[in-house]
């Protein structure tokens, strides 16, 4: 299981980090992926970092803004938002590949097996 923390609404230009807590399993056996969901679109892929605080991934158009990483102690992925903009406006999943069936994340939905509830990130003024 993994469980979402850290949404909410901030202003253009703000920043936020988004929690993915894991429950039941290690990171060190899992690939984590971070999608976001904007109303009326696809899910799309954002971030995704491999056996838990390896080898991190951010989609070419979020690189510089975006930071993912994980701390195995706390069993914890964490996606850090930067300069925030409206079209980030989402519902943020994380979602876990476990145990791991590829030497590193992908961002590839049907990958994934475990998916948490969603974080609802607002940005607006």
């Amino acid at each position: 299981q993994v469980v979402e923390s850290g949404g909410g609404l901030v202003q253009p230009g703000g920043s936020l980090t988004l929690s993915c807590a894991a429950f039941g399993f290690n990171l060190e056996d899992s690939h984590i992926a971070w999608f976001r969901q904007a109303p009326g679109k696809e899910r799309e892929g954002v971030s995704c970092i491999s056996r838990g605080n390896g080898t991190p991934y951010v989609v070419d158009s979020l690189k510089g803004r975006f930071t993912v990483s994980g701390d195995s102690a706390k069993n914890t992925v964490y996606l850090q938002m930067n300069n925030l903009k409206p079209e980030d406006t989402a519902v943020y999943f994380c979602a876990a590949e476990v145990p791991r069936r590829h030497m590193l994340c992908a961002l590839y939905r049907e990958t994934y097996d475990y998916w948490g509830q969603g974080a609802q990130v607002t940005v607006s003024s």
